[in-house]
């Protein structure tokens, strides 16, 4: 089997990690599997893992660039002759709705996120199947668009457990960090994921300041170069805070296995807008760290209150602030364990590739 994975950008990201790990779950099937974006650093890890990368202009939202960027798109799917796509934003798929028409190639839109309702977001539903990785975004496209429940996949993301393994970490890394960023001795706050306005980082960065100077808030995540405006506002607000010594931006960093290892709680700041699933919360739990989160969305399916972190109800700085130093504090039982058992990694390869299949079967008994 062909698979093609259409990703606006390779560069970081839930989104981004996942096509990574599905590149090396369906290569290991012995199927070829191609993706294409329009590039960044972990189109490398593509090639190096046995995948096809093509780049492509897939990520721009210029409506006078569509009908070019579309004809691109449908010569691309001509030569590779794909038997299942796959979406994973809503820019691929309206590129990829004119680019494959007529053309009879079965496709899978990925909701990854609860998009604003809109025309232009129904796209997430058009696939032959749509994936979306918890009943939180399932039940949102159902009242919001009316798709049937038997066009539905839930697959829950997952957690590696050979990359987040306690004991085989890079210890050098580790110690070379916890200098770096002058934790020793702190109490570590941590938020992981690319800085934008929906990460709520403005949010933790207040909660910190509020809290004992024994805590520090560390950001391991970039701003995309088209949002450093949002990198800039919160480093104004660290400044303003006066909290320039308890605060680092550790920028992008590829070992997030190891930098979670170094935080005493891991924080999901978003108030805004749901996460669909929220992988770093499931992964800092994989790595036996407790989680705060806002009590919506993906965090419902992911964070329990008082087993393996706490959650709060209207997301301000005060309750961050009282939830983090309950969760530092509590001596929670067996996290990790747990999260390798609910977050299987097996089991989302399986369930995934069974999606692939049930398309590829559907087309050849047409």
């Amino acid at each position: 089997m062909k698979t093609m994975q259409l990703v606006p950008a390779m560069e970081q990201g839930g989104v981004e990690r996942g096509v990574v790990e599905m590149n090396r779950v369906i290569v290991a099937a012995g199927w070829t599997n191609t993706v294409v974006s329009a590039g960044g650093r972990l189109a490398e890890t593509i090639v190096a893992d046995g995948g096809n990368h093509l780049e492509l202009d897939i990520k721009s939202k210029n409506p006078l660039t569509y009908f070019q960027r579309a004809s691109k798109l449908r010569k691309l799917l001509l030569r590779e002759k794909p038997d299942v796509v796959c979406a994973h934003s809503r820019v691929p798929a309206w590129l990829y709705l004119r680019a494959a028409k007529d053309l009879d190639i079965p496709w899978i839109t990925f909701a990854h996120g609860a998009n604003s309702i809109s025309p232009y977001s129904r796209v997430m539903t058009f696939g032959d199947l749509t994936v979306t990785p918890s009943r939180y975004i399932a039940d949102y496209l159902k009242a919001a668009y009316g798709i049937r429940e038997e066009k539905l996949r839930v697959i829950p993301r997952a957690i590696d457990r050979a990359k987040f393994d306690t004991d085989a970490l890079d210890a050098s890394f580790v110690a070379e960090k916890r200098d770096e960023w002058n934790i020793s001795g702190r109490k570590v706050v941590m938020g992981v994921g690319r800085i934008t306005q929906l990460k709520g980082y403005d949010i933790l960065i207040r909660a910190v300041a509020a809290m004992d100077k024994r805590y520090m808030l560390v950001i391991v995540g970039e701003a995309e170069e088209l949002r450093k405006d949002v990198e800039e506002d919160l480093r104004r607000l660290v400044k303003e805070l006066a909290i320039e010594e308890r605060v680092v931006f550790a920028g992008h960093e590829s070992k997030v296995a190891e930098c979670l290892s170094l935080a005493d709680v891991v924080v999901s700041s978003n108030v805004r807008k749901a996460e669909a699933f929220g992988r770093s919360m499931a992964e800092a739990l994989a790595m036996g760290k407790p989680v705060v989160a806002k009590a919506f969305g993906g965090a419902l399916d992911i964070v329990e209150r008082g087993v393996n972190g706490e959650l709060v109800e209207n997301g301000t700085p005060e309750e961050f602030a009282s939830a983090i130093e309950k969760a530092a504090t509590a001596g929670y039982r067996d996290i990790r364990a747990k999260a390798l058992e609910k977050f299987s990694f097996e089991r989302m390869a399986s369930d995934s590739l069974k999606v692939y299949e049930e398309l590829y079967n559907g087309r050849n008994k047409r």
